[in-house]
Parts: structure tokens; sequence; C-alpha cells
């Protein structure tokens, strides 16, 4: 493994060199560009490993988006804040790495996962510092490593963000004493009244997972935390695995929001991301959820959310790899973000999704719609393209996407007014119409089905990108379909303009 004084210096070597000197002539890059299977619309890094946003923030009149990245591989490691900018959400700059891990400090093994505020011209970053530790102090024990967590605060008074400070001690240095606790990560922060809030995820050992409550004066500078209690907690699945997020144990990646008149936590653990809507009883803090469900159906994990420009609720979620990790050397690149999606909540407290509205500005043409003898059909070229589905309450409709292989099936039972798909019952309300909105992007199939639940599909081919073939098959084409072709934000797939 790289030592951390190999890792500062790679890095800084690399921050000092003109883009165009380590650029050219190096044929990992000209891999990446021709690579048919790397997206061309999503946001991912030039090169090398991505997982969880952080801290994505609408702050002087841009988007900046912050995610975990490794700067030296494409595989997990040496966890860095990487950066890009954008004036909609959609259209990347990258920028340098944000937030590197401190040799010798208190996140010396990684930055991990966090959230970011502003306060007046000042943006502050929370996240969870992490480092070798012994036993008695370890908050991550895998097998192989003990790692102690805690929540640290770095700051930047620069109008673009690409300058930080960070505190060189803990905010939060341990967890609450007398917890057998099997995790310590992750925070969210907001402001209510006279008081900030964070939350951490957390968990107890065979008990579940839980979400820790903290508070810190306004007056303050954010560097003095009080404890509260578990905001809420969940239960155990009784089968114990190396990894307690894989059995329940754990709750990673929590945060917590107000959302049309209620509140709604997002947390990741089993595997997948869960939600819940409910009410906060704000002179007690406790929050009494009411409602629950998945967020997505597959390759997403890890979200975060912002407020943007106009005041809506966006969410961010980590699309990873479903291939080896030999593969994803091989490649160079590991990962991507999802596309924006905008979140609300129905009169019933249910959560509802869809794909930010303004990416219709990234078509480049519609696409022409076949009909045939059972439907309608289109061709996606290249394995890229925008598709809407939409059916009509009480008829049945199956919308299959393929190349030489099966990608995706998602069926509309019009008895039970849901969807299957992967097995699964996706239950639509009464006033719901069934839609399938879906982006195809080089070996990513993302869709929302019904604005209530995301499926996210990863899929990997030999050779140049196949041809996507779109089929919707329904009683006397109860189904419409419309397809677009998708312009590329980059034209290399590495890098995105200013």
């Amino acid at each position: 493994m790289t030592t951390r004084r190999e890792f500062v210096a790679a890095v800084a070597a690399m921050a000092a060199m003109p883009r165009g000197v380590w650029a050219q002539g190096l044929s990992l890059e000209k891999r990446l560009a021709d690579d048919p299977m790397r997206p061309q619309f999503h946001l991912l890094p030039a090169k090398n490993w991505m997982n969880d946003p952080n801290g994505p923030i609408y702050f002087n009149g841009k988007y900046h988006m912050f995610f975990q990245y490794n700067p030296l591989a494409a595989v997990w490691g040496d966890m860095s804040w990487n950066h890009a900018v954008s004036s909609d959400m959609l259209h990347w700059k990258h920028e340098p790495v944000a937030l590197m891990p401190t040799p010798g400090g208190v996140d010396s093994f990684g930055v991990f996962s966090g959230s970011a505020i502003a306060v007046g011209k000042r943006v502050y970053a929370v996240y969870t510092g992490t480092q070798k530790s012994d036993d008695a102090h370890a908050t991550i024990r895998d097998g192989a490593n003990n790692v102690q967590e805690s929540q640290c605060l770095a700051w930047s008074d620069d109008p673009l963000l690409l300058k930080w400070t960070k505190d060189p001690q803990p905010v939060i240095p341990a967890p609450p004493p007398g917890m057998k606790i099997t995790g310590f990560r992750d925070p969210s922060v907001w402001r209510s009244g006279e008081w900030y809030y964070m939350t951490v995820g957390s968990g107890v050992e065979r008990v579940g997972g839980c979400v820790l409550l903290y508070r810190s004066p306004v007056s303050g500078d954010l560097k003095q935390w009080e404890y509260l209690h578990p905001l809420t907690s969940g239960a155990w699945n009784g089968v114990k695995t190396p990894n307690p997020c894989d059995d329940g144990e754990m709750w990673e990646c929590p945060e917590f929001f107000a959302l049309h008149g209620q509140h709604v936590l997002i947390y990741s653990t089993l595997g997948k991301v869960f939600w819940k809507s409910g009410m906060l009883d704000e002179k007690t803090m406790t929050f009494t959820p009411k409602k629950t469900g998945e967020l997505d159906l597959g390759a997403f994990y890890a979200p975060k959310t912002q407020l943007d420009a106009q005041g809506r609720r966006i969410l961010w979620g980590w699309i990873p790899e479903k291939r080896s990790e030999a593969a994803m050397k091989a490649a160079g690149w590991s990962g991507m973000m999802s596309l924006p999606r905008v979140m609300s909540l129905d009169k019933n407290g249910t959560l509802r999704l869809r794909v930010l509205p303004q990416t219709n500005v990234l078509r480049s043409g519609a696409l022409k719609v076949q009909s045939v003898s059972s439907g309608v059909g289109v061709e996606l070229s290249a394995a890229s393209g925008e598709l809407l589905c939409s059916g009509k309450k009480g008829k049945s409709f199956e919308l299959r996407m393929s190349t030489d292989v099966e990608l995706a099936k998602i069926e509309y039972v019009a008895e039970h007014h849901a969807f299957v798909a992967d097995g699964k019952e996706i239950a639509l309300q009464p006033e719901d119409t069934p839609t399938v909105h879906a982006f195809v992007d080089g070996s990513v199939i993302e869709m929302i089905l019904g604005e209530h639940i995301g499926l996210t599909k990863r899929f990997y081919y030999e050779g140049v990108a196949p041809v996507v073939s779109v089929m919707v098959e329904s009683a006397a084409e109860s189904a419409t379909l419309q397809a677009w072709r998708i312009a590329p934000i980059s034209k290399d797939r590495l890098t995105t303009p200013a």
C-alpha cells in the first residue's frame, strides 16, 4: 500500500504541474477518453475511484459537489474530498482536491464523508476523520485494521471554495461513553433557531443502527458540541457479518431535513438506502416516523441532499460499479454520481422523486419511435439516450431494454396498480400515473418508477457501445413512449468545460 508520505508527495507534485504535462502521452488518459462504458453526462472525476457525495452546496451562485475520492487508484483507499463546480447541476468543471489526509493527524487514515453549511461568507465542512488506533479507541474493527473515527471541522473563506483550513483537533473526538457502537461517521449539520444540530451515523452492537443527535449554539464557532440522544434507531437482522452495515447493526450517511411540513430521514444500511418521513418535536428533538420505504432498488448508495437556488430539495447518490476490483483497475476509473433528483412528499407523507426537469437541456434531438404489432419501440445508439414511458391506470404494460442480453424489465400490473421490477412490487398511490423515466449512459441505466422510487442498473460489454433496444408492449397501445438523444457534457469523457 502507498505510504502516507508517498501519497501526499504524489498529490502535491500532480497539483503543481500544468494539467497538460501529466495528461499528454499517458495511455491511461487515452483509454479513458475512448472507453465507451465511461458515462458522458453523469458527474465523475477525470480518473480513479469515487464514492459518496459529500457536502453538496449552492454558494455564491454556483453548485459545489465534493465527493469521496482516491487520487492514486481506481479502487478504494487514500480517501479525500474531490471537488467539482457547476452553474446548473449538469455541466461540471473539475477543481483541485479540496481535503486530503494530514500525515500524523486525526484524519491520517482518510477524510471520510460529511456535509457542508454556509454561515455568512464562510462555508464549514464537517467530516469524519479516521486514524489507525488501538482496539480500545477503535470504532471500526474489520479484522485487518482498528480505525478510530472522530468528527472534524474545516472551513473556507474563499468565494470559490478552493482554499480550506482544517481544525487540527476533532470537534467530537469520540462517541458517547457507555455505548457499544458499531461505527461513528458521516456527520450532517443544519441550523434550527438558536442551535446548530448534527446527526452522526452509528449503531449499537447486536441491537441495530441508529442516528446520534448533537447540538451547538449558533453564537459559537461550530467547535463545541453537546450530545443529546439517538434521533431514531432500527433493529439488527440477527445475522452477524464482518461489516455491520451489511446486517443492519450500523446506519451510514444519515441526513435529516424538513420537507413539505414534515421531516425526512435518509440513511444507508443492508446495502440499500431507506427513507422515513414523520414529525419532529422541536422541544424534545425527537422524531416520530410514520412512513418508510427505499430510495432506489439498484446500484445507488450513500446519498446526500442539498437545497438548490429555487429552494428545492435535491438528492445525489453514489452509483457504484458492479464489476471486479481487477476490472476497475484495468479501466482506470470507478463509480459516478447520480443525476440530480428532486424530492417531495405527497399528502400522505410518501416520498416522491423526479429527475431534475432541467436535464432536458441535455437533449440533442428526438428519436423516432416505431410502432410494432404489440406496442412501440426505439433504439438508443451507442448506449446513450433518455426515455419516458407513460401508461394508463387500469391498462397493464411491459417495458424491456436489451442488447444481446436483457438489461431491464419493468412491468406495470394494472390490477395491483403497481410496478414489478427485479422481483419486487412497487405499489403506486391511487392518483398516480404509471410512468418510467430512464436515462442510459454508457454502462448505467438510471430510472425513476412512478415518481416514487429509483432503479439504477449497471451493465458491461466488450468492444464498442452497443445499441440498446427498447420495447414497450401494451394492450391497445395504452402506453406511450418518447425518446431523445443526449449530448455529452465533455468532448473526451475526461474533463468538463469551465
